[in-house]
């Protein structure tokens, strides 16, 4: 088994055991062994719960950009890599759905995942061909991290199974986004003449 398996294997029982128990009572060393994995070789790549999390966005992320061109309106490409992210959250529905409503109890991991998704904001970004750096890039990179929580909270109440609501939710947060920035490029544009 390569690493990739082994981590989706892991990343897959360890969503159903916080499914099954909660957050909290999830263990890596139990999500190995339901997964009938080599528990050296999970402590090796997993050292703490918080890294499981961590994986599953770069899994996320991975989902997200495979198959990422420049075809098409840089609208439609960051809607297409966003419901790609999405569709990951979906493969784990039950076991995200019970990490969302344990987090609060958990702030210091709460932040981490705040920090790891806005990188995962800016990849994202810089997928769809929009650039992620500097100040308009840093705008840019919060303004997705929005239409990101706006879109997984449609996507929580979302039980249809074509996430039509989802995407309805995520086309509006992006058509907003796309007026802030220009918005702002034209209050920018009128303070520099």
């Amino acid at each position: 088994m390569n690493s990739n398996d082994l981590d989706r294997a892991l990343v897959a029982s360890a969503f159903a055991l916080i499914a099954a128990d909660g957050w909290d009572r999830m263990s890596v060393a139990e999500a190995a062994r339901a997964a009938g994995l080599p528990l050296g070789e999970v402590r090796a790549r997993f050292p703490s719960r918080l890294s499981v999390l961590m994986r599953f966005g770069d899994l996320a992320d991975a989902a997200a950009l495979e198959g990422t061109t420049l075809e098409g309106s840089a609208r439609d490409r960051l809607f297409d890599t966003v419901m790609r992210r999405i569709d990951m959250l979906q493969a784990h529905r039950a076991g995200v759905l019970a990490l969302f409503r344990d987090l609060p109890r958990d702030p210091l991991t709460s932040l981490a995942l705040g920090t790891a998704t806005l990188r995962s904001m800016a990849w994202l970004l810089d997928g769809a061909g929009l650039q992620s750096r500097g100040l308009r890039g840093g705008l840019r990179t919060q303004g997705l991290f929005a239409v990101w929580l706006a879109t997984v909270r449609a996507w929580q109440d979302d039980e249809s199974e074509d996430l039509s609501g989802t995407m309805a939710a995520l086309d509006r947060a992006v058509q907003r986004a796309a007026q802030a920035e220009n918005t702002l490029s034209e209050n920018t544009s009128a303070e520099s003449v």
